[in-house]
């Protein structure tokens, strides 16, 4: 699908194959084509108006620099790996092109992150410096870099849940579900893959800021040029913050394993204080089980009762001793 769009937010949609004769020049108030999963009619149509050579889904796979920031017969090319996904809790990585040719921008994506709808809603309300195709183009990473914020901060807001959650002491004397911890653990990996994408994704907004910030089209207006540098310290600086909340998810994990291991720890220190308690029990046990001919208690009307009265206070004493040294 091709979507066409002005400094002023109008948008149309544009087909290659249909009724409608395939247009052979744009509307120069055009400053923003946009194609989303676009298909080889598609993208001959785009080539065929402009001029250029439209990045297909295997270009935008590939990793080299030299594939992904380009110059080509005057246009520029770039590819960066955007985050999407994510409010449907299946956060991934796509791939999305960057063409600046003719004084537009062309988007070449094949998913659809929230960044894009966010600006094309802004695009609408704020037309202002979007009149050319690096102002736009700078306004959508600005867009970008915004949505990648608020996704880290959402990322640290659950963390510091997760943090009070795990560390919460239950309630009275009342243990916890055996399978509580298990369950944060889960939670931190699916963040810790979150924040790890979203660094992925600032690394690849980083190198396409420094390429973007060479640019003629950057260069020439000294209102792009100011605000390509701030886009590039505010990627840097949230590249900081994400390596800070990957510490963060470090600390927690531990804690989490750390914390597992004291449960289990406890549960079989349990398990070796009761085998110690029972321990005198069956010593006297065994002793009145000897098959020994001469035995006293054997002919005394109380022995019966007296030898499981012994056994009682032989656990118990050891018990109580255990409560005094503070090992239960």
């Amino acid at each position: 699908m091709i979507t066409l769009h002005t400094s002023t937010g109008e948008a149309r949609e544009l087909h290659a194959a249909g009724f409608e004769p395939r247009p052979q020049t744009l509307d120069p108030a055009i400053v923003w084509i946009d194609m989303l999963q676009p298909n080889k009619a598609e993208d001959a149509l785009v080539e065929g108006l402009l001029g250029i050579s439209v990045p297909t889904r295997e270009d935008l796979k590939d990793i080299e620099p030299s594939s992904r920031l380009y110059t080509e017969n005057g246009a520029v090319f770039m590819t960066a790996s955007l985050l999407c996904g994510v409010d449907r809790e299946r956060p991934a990585l796509t791939d999305v092109a960057f063409v600046l040719a003719q004084n537009r921008v062309v988007t070449v994506r094949y998913d659809d992150p929230r960044a894009f709808t966010l600006f094309k809603a802004a695009l609408k309300r704020s037309p202002d410096g979007c009149g050319t195709g690096i102002g736009l183009l700078l306004r959508l990473l600005e867009t970008i870099t915004d949505r990648t914020a608020e996704i880290l901060e959402h990322a640290a807001l659950k963390l510091d849940d997760l943090s009070h959650r795990v560390f919460e002491t239950p309630a009275g004397s009342r243990r916890r579900d055996p399978h509580y911890l298990e369950e944060r653990l889960r939670e931190v990996a699916a963040q810790h893959r979150l924040v790890a994408l979203a660094r992925d994704s600032l690394s690849s907004l980083d190198r396409l800021l420094t390429f973007l910030y060479t640019v003629p089209d950057t260069q020439a207006e000294t209102e792009m040029k100011e605000l390509s540098r701030t886009l590039s310290r505010d990627v840097q600086t949230l590249s900081e913050h994400a390596t800070f909340i990957s510490g963060n998810i470090a600390f927690l994990l531990d804690a989490s394993l750390g914390l597992i291991n004291v449960e289990q720890n406890a549960i079989i220190k349990i398990f070796s204080i009761a085998s110690v308690v029972f321990l005198p029990p069956t010593l006297v046990a065994s002793l009145y089980g000897m098959n020994f001919r001469f035995m006293p208690e054997l002919d005394w009307t109380f022995g019966y009762p007296f030898a499981i009265l012994l056994m009682i206070v032989s656990a118990i004493i050891p018990y109580l001793f255990f409560r005094w040294k503070g090992w239960l």
